[in-house]
């Protein structure tokens, strides 16, 4: 059975307003209105050596590693490339973790064919990078079509993942808002576009990305409270505030109907919640990752600084607190100003 618990997140309280803060040699300052991520796109991601292409299925899959320790995989959200997670990929590393992205196929530096997308299809191409680089069951992160990619990778496949975060997606069609158009979403549109430009094969064919990715996301996924109960892996539903495409009720359904599933929410922010507030961000993936560490009895005996002992303390906690029906974590934006 699902369980349910309230618990806050956070370095202490703060402000709301926009302030300055580095990790990792960047600065996480807020980005609410995505005006410097549609000016300069998200900070660069490292350097490394571990970078390629797999071919499968038809496509050309473009993967990056990092770091070293308990494997971690970012996947990014429709329309846009592993570049999104430059905010994220460094605090990982510096984490402990080895944290692999992946460009979808026909985002960023992946190639597609003709055939319609589906999840499915896209989840067996992260498989394939998988196998290339020999991992066996990570960890995965999903954001929005990245998420989804995640739980289906999951519920086929429930050997080759240790857990899902699951960010800001839905499992049916139902679970989709009415779309409203606002200048935010014209902002990452508009960044989309130009690093589809910059770093695609077929850099004029951004319109049929559109039109192709929009058709699935209208259709699919269609998973069923069925379907959902056969999820055998644990899983974080992480809802924003004011997300623009998801309604919380479907983000509580996807909990209530999951074994093994619990509830961040994340007050403040929306669908672009990694740009907007970096600090707010990761601190929830790193307890997520911590916890799914912990549950496969893969504790990791290595130097933290105070900041990630104080999220592995805090995250033990919460595993033995009293819980109610239901687990849900409150993370407010404030609680990570220092």
């Amino acid at each position: 059975m699902t369980r349910f618990t309230s618990v806050r997140v956070g370095l202490g309280r703060g402000g709301s307003q926009t302030r300055p803060y580095v990790a990792n040699g960047i600065s996480m300052e807020h980005d609410d209105d995505l005006i410097r991520f549609e000016a300069e796109g998200a900070p660069p991601l490292p350097e490394t050596p571990e970078q390629g292409h797999v071919e499968h299925d038809g496509a050309r899959i473009w993967y990056a590693a990092y770091g070293a320790g308990p494997p971690v995989i970012l996947l990014h959200g429709g329309l846009g490339h592993s570049g999104n997670w430059g905010y994220q990929v460094p605090a990982l590393v510096e984490a402990g973790y080895r944290v692999v992205v992946i460009d979808s196929r026909g985002h960023g530096r992946s190639t597609r064919d003709e055939r319609p997308y589906t999840y499915e299809l896209m989840a067996a191409d992260v498989l394939a990078v998988m196998d290339r680089l020999g991992l066996e069951r990570p960890a995965f992160v999903g954001w929005s079509d990245g998420a989804c990619i995640a739980l289906v990778l999951a519920a086929q496949a429930p050997n080759r993942a240790a857990g899902v975060f699951f960010f800001a997606c839905n499992m049916d069609p139902s679970g989709a808002k009415a779309f409203e158009f606002t200048p935010i979403i014209g902002r990452c549109i508009g960044r989309h576009m130009a690093d589809y430009a910059r770093l695609s094969a077929t850099p004029d064919q951004f319109d049929a990305l559109f039109d192709a990715v929009g058709l699935m996301q209208r259709t699919q996924p269609n998973y069923t409270a069925d379907d959902l109960a056969q999820v055998a892996v644990p899983v974080t539903v992480v809802h924003s505030e004011h997300d623009e495409f998801i309604r919380r009720e479907h983000a509580v359904y996807l909990v209530q109907t999951t074994p093994n599933a619990e509830l961040v929410d994340l007050r403040g922010v929306s669908h672009f919640a990694p740009l907007q507030r970096p600090e707010l961000f990761n601190d929830t993936i790193l307890a997520f990752l911590n916890a799914v560490v912990w549950a496969g009895e893969q504790t990791r005996w290595t130097e933290h600084d105070a900041r990630d002992l104080e999220i592995l303390s805090r995250r033990a906690n919460t595993l033995n607190a009293e819980t109610t029906d239901a687990l849900s974590y409150q993370v407010s934006p404030e609680d990570v100003l220092s």
